[in-house]
Protein backbone atom coordinates (compact mmCIF):
# COMPACT_ATOMS: atom_id res chain seq x y z
CA UNK A 1 0.00 0.00 0.00
CA UNK A 2 1.03 3.61 -0.44
CA UNK A 3 2.85 5.73 2.12
CA UNK A 4 -0.22 7.97 2.33
CA UNK A 5 -2.39 4.98 3.32
CA UNK A 6 0.10 4.06 6.02
CA UNK A 7 0.21 7.61 7.39
CA UNK A 8 -3.58 7.84 7.42
CA UNK A 9 -3.85 4.55 9.31
CA UNK A 10 -1.36 5.73 11.93
CA UNK A 11 -3.20 9.04 12.35
CA UNK A 12 -6.32 6.99 13.05
CA UNK A 13 -4.48 4.88 15.63
CA UNK A 14 -4.48 1.75 13.49
CA UNK A 15 -1.82 -0.96 13.24
CA UNK A 16 0.41 -1.26 10.17
CA UNK A 17 3.11 -3.70 9.05
CA UNK A 18 6.65 -2.42 8.51
CA UNK A 19 9.41 -4.40 6.75
CA UNK A 20 12.94 -3.09 7.21
CA UNK A 21 15.03 -4.38 4.28
CA UNK A 22 16.21 -7.53 2.53
CA UNK A 23 19.83 -6.71 3.42
CA UNK A 24 19.18 -5.92 7.07
CA UNK A 25 17.12 -8.00 9.55
CA UNK A 26 14.64 -9.00 6.86
CA UNK A 27 11.83 -8.72 9.41
CA UNK A 28 8.32 -7.35 9.39
CA UNK A 29 7.12 -5.60 12.54
CA UNK A 30 3.59 -4.90 13.66
CA UNK A 31 3.54 -1.17 14.43
CA UNK A 32 0.98 1.01 16.22
CA UNK A 33 1.13 4.41 18.00
CA UNK A 34 1.75 3.99 21.74
CA UNK A 35 -1.07 6.37 22.59
CA UNK A 36 -3.60 4.21 20.73
CA UNK A 37 -2.50 0.76 21.91
CA UNK A 38 -5.27 -1.28 23.52
CA UNK A 39 -5.06 -4.61 25.39
CA UNK A 40 -6.43 -6.31 22.27
CA UNK A 41 -3.51 -4.89 20.27
CA UNK A 42 -1.03 -6.31 22.79
CA UNK A 43 -2.78 -9.68 22.51
CA UNK A 44 -2.62 -9.53 18.73
CA UNK A 45 1.08 -8.72 18.75
CA UNK A 46 2.00 -11.54 21.11
CA UNK A 47 -0.23 -14.07 19.30
CA UNK A 48 0.10 -13.07 15.63
CA UNK A 49 3.50 -11.41 15.91
CA UNK A 50 5.26 -13.40 18.59
CA UNK A 51 8.32 -11.17 18.85
CA UNK A 52 9.31 -8.70 21.53
CA UNK A 53 6.78 -5.94 22.21
CA UNK A 54 8.78 -2.71 22.50
CA UNK A 55 8.10 1.02 22.55
CA UNK A 56 10.30 3.16 20.30
CA UNK A 57 10.88 6.74 21.45
CA UNK A 58 12.30 9.73 19.58
CA UNK A 59 15.91 10.35 20.67
CA UNK A 60 15.17 13.94 21.69
CA UNK A 61 12.30 12.79 23.93
CA UNK A 62 14.52 10.09 25.45
CA UNK A 63 17.13 12.73 26.27
CA UNK A 64 14.54 14.93 27.95
CA UNK A 65 13.31 11.96 29.99
CA UNK A 66 16.81 10.78 30.89
CA UNK A 67 16.47 7.39 29.18
CA UNK A 68 19.93 5.94 28.41
CA UNK A 69 21.02 3.35 25.89
CA UNK A 70 21.35 0.06 27.78
CA UNK A 71 24.91 -0.36 26.45
CA UNK A 72 25.92 3.00 27.96
CA UNK A 73 24.28 2.10 31.26
CA UNK A 74 26.11 -1.23 31.42
CA UNK A 75 29.42 0.42 30.59
CA UNK A 76 28.93 2.93 33.38
CA UNK A 77 27.96 0.26 35.92
CA UNK A 78 30.84 -2.01 34.89
CA UNK A 79 33.31 0.77 35.67
CA UNK A 80 31.81 1.32 39.13
CA UNK A 81 32.25 -1.97 40.91
CA UNK A 82 30.53 -4.49 38.65
CA UNK A 83 33.57 -5.59 36.66
CA UNK A 84 31.92 -8.86 35.63
CA UNK A 85 29.53 -6.88 33.39
CA UNK A 86 32.32 -5.65 31.14
CA UNK A 87 32.28 -8.83 29.07
CA UNK A 88 28.53 -8.45 28.56
CA UNK A 89 28.66 -5.00 27.02
CA UNK A 90 27.87 -4.94 23.32
CA UNK A 91 31.01 -4.65 21.22
CA UNK A 92 31.64 -3.51 17.68
CA UNK A 93 30.90 -6.39 15.35
CA UNK A 94 28.53 -8.20 17.70
CA UNK A 95 25.56 -7.24 15.51
CA UNK A 96 26.42 -8.09 11.92
CA UNK A 97 23.58 -6.05 10.38
CA UNK A 98 24.03 -2.88 12.44
CA UNK A 99 26.43 -0.77 14.50
CA UNK A 100 24.53 -0.80 17.81
CA UNK A 101 21.36 -1.85 19.60
CA UNK A 102 18.61 0.67 20.35
CA UNK A 103 17.56 -0.89 23.69
CA UNK A 104 17.06 1.42 26.65
CA UNK A 105 15.28 0.51 29.94
CA UNK A 106 12.59 -2.07 30.66
CA UNK A 107 9.72 -0.50 32.59
CA UNK A 108 6.30 -0.95 34.18
CA UNK A 109 3.98 1.88 35.09
CA UNK A 110 3.75 2.20 38.87
CA UNK A 111 -0.02 1.64 38.78
CA UNK A 112 0.28 -1.80 37.15
CA UNK A 113 0.21 -5.07 39.13
CA UNK A 114 2.52 -7.71 37.64
CA UNK A 115 3.08 -5.62 34.52
CA UNK A 116 2.91 -8.54 32.06
CA UNK A 117 -0.81 -8.87 31.37
CA UNK A 118 -2.29 -7.39 28.21
CA UNK A 119 -4.08 -4.79 30.34
CA UNK A 120 -0.92 -3.87 32.27
CA UNK A 121 1.31 -3.68 29.22
CA UNK A 122 -1.22 -1.61 27.30
CA UNK A 123 -1.50 0.76 30.25
CA UNK A 124 2.28 1.15 30.52
CA UNK A 125 2.56 1.68 26.76
CA UNK A 126 -0.18 4.34 26.79
CA UNK A 127 1.54 6.17 29.64
CA UNK A 128 4.87 6.11 27.79
CA UNK A 129 3.09 7.71 24.83
CA UNK A 130 1.55 10.32 27.10
CA UNK A 131 4.82 11.29 28.78
CA UNK A 132 6.59 11.53 25.41
CA UNK A 133 3.82 13.82 24.18
CA UNK A 134 4.15 15.99 27.27
CA UNK A 135 7.93 16.42 27.15
CA UNK A 136 7.79 17.19 23.43
CA UNK A 137 5.34 19.95 24.33
CA UNK A 138 7.91 21.43 26.69
CA UNK A 139 6.83 20.00 30.06
CA UNK A 140 9.56 19.02 32.52
CA UNK A 141 8.77 15.64 34.04
CA UNK A 142 10.38 13.06 36.31
CA UNK A 143 10.13 9.73 34.48
CA UNK A 144 10.65 7.78 37.71
CA UNK A 145 7.54 9.22 39.35
CA UNK A 146 5.35 7.28 36.93
CA UNK A 147 7.52 4.31 35.97
CA UNK A 148 9.70 1.73 37.67
CA UNK A 149 12.43 -0.52 36.33
CA UNK A 150 12.92 -3.41 35.76
CA UNK A 151 9.61 -4.03 34.08
CA UNK A 152 7.93 -5.83 31.19
CA UNK A 153 7.89 -3.16 28.47
CA UNK A 154 11.15 -2.63 26.59
CA UNK A 155 11.94 0.94 25.59
CA UNK A 156 13.95 1.69 22.46
CA UNK A 157 15.84 4.92 21.78
CA UNK A 158 15.81 6.08 18.18
CA UNK A 159 19.16 7.31 16.88
CA UNK A 160 19.49 11.09 17.02
CA UNK A 161 20.02 11.27 13.27
CA UNK A 162 17.17 8.83 12.60
CA UNK A 163 17.50 7.27 9.14
CA UNK A 164 20.73 9.15 8.37
CA UNK A 165 22.32 7.29 11.27
CA UNK A 166 20.46 3.97 11.59
CA UNK A 167 17.74 2.24 9.59
CA UNK A 168 16.20 -0.16 12.07
CA UNK A 169 12.52 -0.61 12.90
CA UNK A 170 13.02 1.86 15.76
CA UNK A 171 14.05 4.70 13.44
CA UNK A 172 11.68 3.72 10.63
CA UNK A 173 8.66 3.69 12.95
CA UNK A 174 9.61 7.02 14.53
CA UNK A 175 10.18 8.53 11.08
CA UNK A 176 6.68 7.39 10.12
CA UNK A 177 5.29 9.01 13.27
CA UNK A 178 6.97 12.33 12.43
CA UNK A 179 5.78 12.15 8.82
CA UNK A 180 2.26 11.42 10.05
CA UNK A 181 2.26 14.30 12.54
CA UNK A 182 1.65 12.10 15.58
CA UNK A 183 3.46 11.65 18.90
CA UNK A 184 6.87 10.01 18.21
CA UNK A 185 6.35 6.96 20.42
CA UNK A 186 5.57 3.75 18.53
CA UNK A 187 5.01 0.14 19.56
CA UNK A 188 6.87 -2.42 17.45
CA UNK A 189 6.74 -6.23 17.52
CA UNK A 190 8.48 -8.65 15.16
CA UNK A 191 6.41 -11.19 13.24
CA UNK A 192 7.87 -14.68 13.69
CA UNK A 193 7.21 -17.99 11.94
CA UNK A 194 6.42 -20.88 14.28
CA UNK A 195 6.98 -23.44 11.51
CA UNK A 196 10.46 -22.40 10.40
CA UNK A 197 11.69 -20.90 13.66
CA UNK A 198 12.73 -17.79 11.72
CA UNK A 199 11.28 -14.37 11.04
CA UNK A 200 8.04 -14.48 9.07
CA UNK A 201 8.87 -14.09 5.40
CA UNK A 202 8.03 -10.85 3.65
CA UNK A 203 5.66 -12.76 1.36
CA UNK A 204 3.73 -14.26 4.28
CA UNK A 205 3.64 -10.89 6.04
CA UNK A 206 2.15 -9.35 2.91
CA UNK A 207 -0.48 -12.11 2.80
CA UNK A 208 -1.34 -11.32 6.43
CA UNK A 209 -1.72 -7.65 5.54
CA UNK A 210 -4.17 -8.51 2.78
CA UNK A 211 -6.20 -10.89 4.95
CA UNK A 212 -6.52 -8.31 7.71
CA UNK A 213 -6.66 -5.19 5.54
CA UNK A 214 -3.56 -3.86 7.30
CA UNK A 215 -1.23 -1.52 5.38
CA UNK A 216 2.21 -2.96 4.58
CA UNK A 217 5.23 -0.79 3.82
CA UNK A 218 8.95 -1.32 3.30
CA UNK A 219 11.76 0.78 4.66
CA UNK A 220 12.87 1.75 1.18
CA UNK A 221 9.48 3.37 0.56
CA UNK A 222 9.97 5.55 3.64
CA UNK A 223 13.50 6.47 2.54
Amino acid sequence: MSLENVKESLRNGKMILLYDADDREGETDMVIPALNTMPADVARMRCDGGGLICVAVLGDAADRLGLPFMTDLLKSVSMNGYNSLRSLVEKKGDIIYDSRSSFSLWVNHRKTFTGITDNDRAFTINKVGEIVEKVMNGEKLDFGKEFRSPGHVALLRAASGLLDERRGQTELSIQLALMSGITPSMVVCEMLDGKTGKALSKEDAMKYSIRHNMPFIEGKDIL
